[in-house]
């Protein structure tokens, strides 16, 4: 195998595991956040409109944890630095 397949395997593999590890975090987190809130809202009703703002925004942060490891496979996949390298080593510059 040469070293343009080996690369791409490793990249391929790697962000197979970036993204299924990177999205399982984050949906765990925003099931026991929204199941947090909703046994908050039944307990206390009228505080609904500052609970919901506040599930929304840590929604929003948890779910951008899930956005960068998206973003570091697709770096992986499309955007290798490591290509760059292994093609100037091959012609020998």
């Amino acid at each position: 195998m040469d070293s343009m397949t080996l690369i791409a395997v490793a990249s391929i593999v790697t962000a197979g595991i970036t993204t299924g590890f990177g999205c399982l975090g984050p949906a765990l987190g925003e099931g026991y956040s929204v199941a947090t809130a909703l046994k908050s809202l039944a307990q206390q009703p009228d505080a609904a409109s500052t609970i919901t703002r506040t599930l929304f925004v840590g929604l929003a942060m948890i779910e951008s944890a899930a956005i960068y490891c998206f973003v570091v496979s697709m770096i992986l996949i499309f955007a290798n630095p490591f290509w760059n390298h292994v093609i100037a080593l091959g012609t020998g510059q």
